[in-house]
């Protein structure tokens, strides 16, 4: 881990912070073609600040916090927008950003009280990010081609069981460590 937090890699997870008003902004002024670009290229940033963080180097310990609240507010943000339009079911929000607090509670509960929590995104928690995130751009596609929404329904079912099974798999993990007296 190099100790520079301001390198490319966390630069580019600053960008896909700042890319989200954005992208919520045009979502709500139905710009949606200029949303699915800019939703795009956050998520491209997503994948370049990994990429270059291993490659060249320069992960940081900002980075490691960085990435993964970047990833949470920007699909949070998604689908609360998705949600407001009435694009989304609102019980699958409730489901993302429910699972997401609980996570995010409990690692600040862990930090809060000195424990160590293991931060690393695991296969399952990898796979949801990618199906939800594929799960926005197509229904953002979807609705600027003013398609049947419904057609959409196997990913927004499989992205609602990856969600709750890396749920309960990071509070598993955790609880785990807990009672293992590793934290």
């Amino acid at each position: 881990m190099t100790g520079d937090a301001w390198n490319i890699p966390n630069s580019l997870t600053l960008l896909r912070i700042l890319l989200i008003p954005v992208f919520v902004g045009l979502m709500l002024y139905g710009s949606y073609d200029p949303a699915l670009a800019v939703l795009l290229g956050a998520g491209l940033t997503d994948a370049l600040d990994g990429t270059i963080a291993r490659a060249a180097n320069q992960r940081t310990k900002l980075g490691m916090y960085l990435d993964p609240l970047a990833d949470k507010l920007l699909l949070t943000s998604g689908f609360l927008t998705l949600s407001a339009l009435h694009l989304v079911p609102l019980w699958m929000v409730i489901l993302v950003v429910s699972r997401d607090v609980i996570l995010l509670t409990g690692a600040l509960l862990a930090h809060l009280t000195g424990s160590e929590v293991d931060i690393a995104p695991t296969l399952l928690g990898k796979g949801t990010t990618v199906f939800q995130l594929t799960y926005l751009l197509l229904a953002v596609v979807f609705v600027s081609h003013q398609m049947d929404m419904r057609l959409l329904d196997p990913l927004l079912y499989s992205t609602v069981l990856l969600t709750v099974a890396s749920g309960f798999h990071y509070l598993y993990r955790g609880f785990a460590r807990m009672n293992a007296g590793q934290i």
